[in-house]
């Protein structure tokens, strides 16, 4: 709805007072900054100067008001570079509520609050009263606080775009998915990195990026439904509403380092710190290290699409949660039969094994078991009267060399295959030797926690937020793992059960997951699709049959096309980029799209090829393999392959995946016949 004149010139006015009173504020802190760190350095040189004439109660008093002012300091710090973020673009909504039996407030709503003498110009968004903008429409509402809820009436819903501190535009809606700044922001062309969502947020997002209920949520999201946008946007939220949260105490899982890099500007958008990222592949070699190199899963995958997995059946049982249960038994054998075999002999006294086997199999059977050996040796230290250090190193030697199963776990690990555990299971013994070079992807899974049974799963404290993302493709026993390893982080895992692209695993749901974090879990589904277009979705609902999918998008009306032919890949490329910003033509195989590279590069200036080492790509046009395009999005895609290599009925997940990337228009190769 367009606003009058007087209105609009009320707005501008506002406007100009808020930009003004930051610019004010910016002025102010820069100075205050630039004076403090200059005494704070001038001030701890002095000290450290004179400390021989300064008493210790005199130093540690200055060190510690010292430390104080620096944390002022910081915090200034930290909302000035805020205050820059904004300074151009302070807000973007507004609302004008009424609190039951109080006069009718307007309340501003941006990435950070602006405030001078407790009068607020502008609301964080992560505050509980800008709730009211994301989650209801004009009429009655209500809002949480520490102090219970606080209902009223909203009599206008405002939306805002400004740039350069000039209203470009301003709107009046009421709560609604197909409101005007949503659609703009969806007709935009696709940029090189993820952009944060703040100001479309939807009111299903909303309640997952807010839940502070649940110590875990497992969010199970559509194609284009936004769920790595609301899970970064819940980490902002967690890091406004958790007393001293930090990002360093958030770790997101991302499947692929192309995807980590292509997530890494929201959170500085929204005026946070980055969080620790890293991949399945890259937490595991810290807990493999009896291997130079653990196989990652794009290879993991490839082995199975290229048809180079010889014994696929096994894969698939040791990433079945039969092998959780296959490995917790095998560790209560090797728990059962390990013994001492020997006395300990000293020159004072001789230990016999009789005790040894008592302090191993009673005293200490709370612990793992080759945890054991480290409390058997300091047991034995006070026993003897020996000093830890040495006499410690000593014990935990002798033990090791009396026991019936070394701790070798790569051997213990070889003979899992062997064990009854495993045989009453698979109904037959296994063959393996590990390649002491390179440890495969399921082998490194199982190994790691075979390993954790045995000698303890290290605990992290510093973790306290975990994020985990394409959450489909990790088995049961990975949660299980995570869940040991980070025993009181709260978790978010965010997953499409339809994008699965690991061949050996396929959940029918993720609210199983629940099973395994058991404490105070929530499950949630966003079922609407903000991604691609009408036809784009319709053809993709066909791969899998599925009738749920919603669009939100406009029309465009531009038809799915299909190609026959690859003399025509290279005028399709030229075509779509001359309209569209961000081109993919995405391959089954990594085969595939190195062939492909090598025929364009000579012919089309600036196609490039996305590899899985990368951590860095060109968005504009590139050639990636089906496997890393995951959680990516693109204005057109390609889907190609050859002939001789179109997606079968067991591949229908992984084309799912490919013709999801894709925004406004889809060019499908050799499309596959129905999967019917």
């Amino acid at each position: 709805m367009a606003l009058t004149e007087s209105e609009l010139k009320k707005e501008k006015n506002y406007l100009e007072k808020t930009s003004k009173e930051i610019s004010e504020q910016i002025d102010i802190l820069g100075k205050q900054i630039h004076v403090k760190e200059s005494e704070l350095t001038e001030f701890k040189k002095v000290l450290w100067e004179d400390k021989g004439s300064i008493d210790k109660v005199e130093m540690q008093t200055g060190l510690m008001s010292s430390e104080l002012e620096a944390g002022f300091m910081l915090m200034k710090m930290e909302y000035y570079k805020k205050l820059l973020k904004v300074e151009y673009s302070p807000y973007f909504g507004r609302v004008d509520f009424k609190e039951d039996n109080e006069e009718l407030k307007p309340i501003y709503i941006g990435l950070t609050n602006v405030e001078k003498d407790l009068n607020y110009f502008v609301h964080d968004w992560r505050s509980p009263i800008a709730s009211l903008f994301y989650d209801y429409g004009i009429g009655p509402c209500k809002y949480e606080t520490p102090d219970g809820d606080i209902t009223g009436y909203m009599s206008l819903r405002r939306q805002y775009k400004i740039e350069n501190n000039k209203l470009i535009r301003v709107f009046d809606n009421d709560l609604n998915v197909v409101d005007e700044c949503l659609q703009e922001v969806l007709s935009e062309s696709s940029s090189s990195k993820m952009k944060n969502i703040v100001n479309t947020i939807q009111k299903e997002q909303n309640e997952i990026i807010r839940n502070v209920s649940n110590k875990h949520l497992i969010v199970q999201g559509i194609a284009g439904s936004g769920k790595t946008s609301v899970a970064l946007h819940r980490i902002a939220f967690l890091l406004y509403k958790i007393k001293n949260l930090k990002s360093s105490n958030v770790l997101i899982f991302s499947p692929n380092n192309v995807f980590s890099e292509y997530i890494s500007n929201v959170l500085p958008e929204l005026g946070e710190d980055n969080t620790g990222e890293t991949t399945f592949h890259e937490f595991a070699i810290s807990y493999a290290k009896e291997f130079k190199k653990t196989e990652t899963f794009t290879d993991f995958i490839e082995r199975f699409y290229t048809g180079k997995e010889a014994n696929p059946k096994l894969v698939s049982f040791k990433l079945s949660k039969k092998m959780v249960d296959v490995i917790d038994n095998y560790a209560k054998e090797l728990e059962n039969s390990i013994r001492i075999t020997d006395d300990i002999e000293l020159k004072i006294e001789t230990i016999e094994k009789s005790y040894l086997n008592k302090l191993l199999k009673d005293k200490y059977d709370r612990l793992p078991l080759f945890e054991r050996i480290d409390k058997m040796a300091e047991h034995l230290c006070d026993k003897t009267g020996v000093s830890y250090g040495k006499g410690k190193r000593g014990f935990i030697k002798q033990i090791k060399e009396r026991l019936s199963i070394k701790p070798n776990f790569k051997k213990i690990y070889e003979d899992l295959y062997k064990s009854n555990a495993f045989i009453s299971e698979y109904k037959k013994e296994e063959s393996l030797k590990l390649n002491t070079k390179e440890i495969k992807y399921e082998d490194a899974l199982c190994f790691i926690y075979l390993k954790g049974l045995l000698n303890g799963f290290p605990y992290s404290n510093l973790i306290r937020q975990i994020v985990v993302d394409e959450a489909q493709d990790y088995n049961e026993m990975q949660y299980i793992i995570l869940s040991k390893i980070f025993k009181r982080a709260s978790f978010t895992i965010l997953g499409d059960v339809n994008q699965t692209i690991n061949p050996y695993i396929k959940y029918d749901t993720l609210e199983v997951l629940t099973n395994i974090l058991n404490e105070n879990s929530k499950y949630v589904e966003l079922n609407k699709t903000y991604r691609s277009s009408k036809e784009i979705i319709e053809y993709t609902n066909k791969i899998l049959g599925l009738k749920y999918v919603s669009a939100i998008r406009k029309e465009i009306n531009i038809p799915v096309k299909f190609r026959d032919d690859i003399k025509q890949t290279e005028n399709d490329i030229l075509t779509l980029k001359e309209k569209y910003k961000s081109v993919a033509i995405i391959t089954k195989s990594k085969q595939e799209s190195v062939m492909l590279y090598e025929r364009l590069k000579e012919k089309i200036e600036g196609i490039s090829l996305m590899e899985d080492s990368d951590k860095e790509f060109n968005k504009n046009l590139v050639i990636v393999p089906s496997y890393l395009a995951k959680g990516l999005e693109f204005d057109a895609v390609i889907s190609y392959t050859d002939k001789e290599n179109i997606y079968n009925k067991n591949e229908r997940y992984l084309f799912y995946v490919v013709a999801t990337r894709c925004q406004h228009e889809l060019i499908v190769y050799n499309p596959p016949k129905a999967f019917n």
